[in-house]
């Protein structure tokens, strides 16, 4: 199995001073959202990280580390991370965990999704207490995106809320088959949208049934970094757990 970091994008909602990708902020002093999600590691056999923006700054930070393969999006301006993922087609072999780089989230979340048989899209049934830390209802319903599952399969995705907030979010977590992962690719060359967004793409995917994907509700600590806001909110999330973690 091999992890897939997608972490092409610039943030810009972060402000433009940064040097380097979201994936090395610092979330507790000494600890990054890259090393914790390094703890996991193991659990792969190589682990794929599409960087974008300061690309040849990143690659510094990681290029020594044994696992690691760099996979470089040169036009993720104009793209968006589907492509990321797609780009990395040459080096997928196996089954596949894809993370987005500004989440931060209990780990055991990884642990358990590696062991279930099959495509999966964890989804986070806390997350209204948690995103009520980053903004107002108003914006949460501006922000947050739909989603419907039916026995035991989520069926869509990526739409807008209209009045009633769903009872699970996506986390920006999401574990393919390798079959799966090429009849996607496919699917994504066909529609010929560089710019299309991740739920927008799986949305389109369901619904046209290039695959089945089952999902699993959780409950566990989870942190989306888009502004100085979120990054203080998930600071304060993970303070304990981080502090006293290894």
């Amino acid at each position: 199995m091999q992890l897939i970091i997608l972490a092409s994008g610039r943030g810009s909602r972060l402000g433009t001073s940064r040097t380097s990708s979201k994936l090395f902020l610092e979330i507790y002093p000494g600890k990054t959202i890259f090393s914790i999600i390094s703890k996991i590691f193991n659990l792969f056999n190589s682990v794929i990280i599409v960087f974008g923006y300061k690309f040849f700054t990143n690659k510094k930070k990681v290029e020594n580390i044994k696992k690691v393969k760099l996979v470089r999006n040169e036009k993720y301006s104009t793209t968006n991370m589907v492509e990321s993922l797609f780009l990395s087609k040459k080096k997928i072999n196996s089954s596949v965990v894809i993370v987005y780089s500004d989440i931060v989230f209990d780990l055991a979340i990884i642990k358990k999704i590696v062991k279930i048989k099959g495509s999966v899209i964890p989804l986070n049934k806390a997350w209204q207490k948690l995103w009520k830390q980053r903004m107002n209802k108003k914006n949460i319903i501006k922000d947050a995106e739909d989603l419907k599952t039916k026995n035991g399969h989520l069926i869509s995705i990526g739409n807008k809320i209209k009045k009633k907030l769903p009872k699970s979010q996506f986390m920006g977590i999401i574990k393919l088959t390798l079959s799966d992962y090429n009849k996607l690719y496919k699917f994504y060359k066909s529609l010929k949208d560089k710019r299309i967004q991740f739920t927008h793409f799986l949305d389109k995917s369901l619904s046209e049934k290039v695959i089945k994907l089952k999902y699993k509700n959780f409950n566990k600590l989870w942190a989306e970094v888009d502004t100085s806001k979120d990054l203080n909110v998930a600071k304060k999330i993970f303070k304990n757990e981080l502090s006293n973690s290894n």
